[in-house]
């Protein structure tokens, strides 16, 4: 059974069809499982509010599998990663070469400095914008990028909720 497009849909639907929605929101088990035992939720607001607790309660090895779910930016999603991976970064398809190969420098040295692949909330980001705050972000100390990428991620989580239930953020 596939999990209705609504908020009823959601608080409703089997746990077993709902977990793999969840899943393709954000790839970390202990958050779909959060979501899943809060049901229901009564607006979209409490969802996403859950959504954020959820978020702040994962351990550094659930963040890991959350960033698993992302492909790096400007590379193409593969199996491993959520088929809104590609609508997200839709901006970077028109990036120059230049811009294209800037990102992939930039992306490397993140994950050499970092250990994951740099995350960021690019929908409806250009590549250049894109580049601009992976450059900036370099410049974070430890503690600093791992707040950081706890807040893309409640960002993107956020915008997939909302496609999942049929909400606009």
């Amino acid at each position: 059974m596939l999990v209705p497009p609504d908020l009823t849909g959601l608080n409703t639907a089997p746990a077993a069809d709902l977990e793999q929605a969840l899943l393709d929101c954000c790839a970390a088990p202990r958050w779909a499982a959060a979501l899943i035992a809060g049901r229901p939720y009564g607006s979209a607001g409490a969802l996403y509010d859950a959504a954020d607790a959820a978020m702040i309660e994962l351990e550094d090895a659930e963040i890991d599998a959350a960033l698993a779910g992302h492909p790096r930016i400007g590379a193409r999603p593969d199996a491993r990663h959520s088929a809104s991976s590609g609508r997200e970064q839709s901006g970077v398809s028109g990036a120059s070469a230049a811009t294209l190969a800037a990102l992939a420098e930039g992306n490397r040295e993140y994950e050499a400095r970092f250990g994951h692949v740099y995350l960021v909330c690019a929908d409806g980001r250009s590549g250049e914008e894109l580049l601009a705050i992976l450059r900036q972000r370099l410049h974070n100390d430890p503690v600093t990028e791992s707040a950081t990428v706890r807040t893309e991620l409640s960002k993107i989580n956020r915008i997939r909720l909302g496609r999942l239930i049929g909400v606009s953020e």
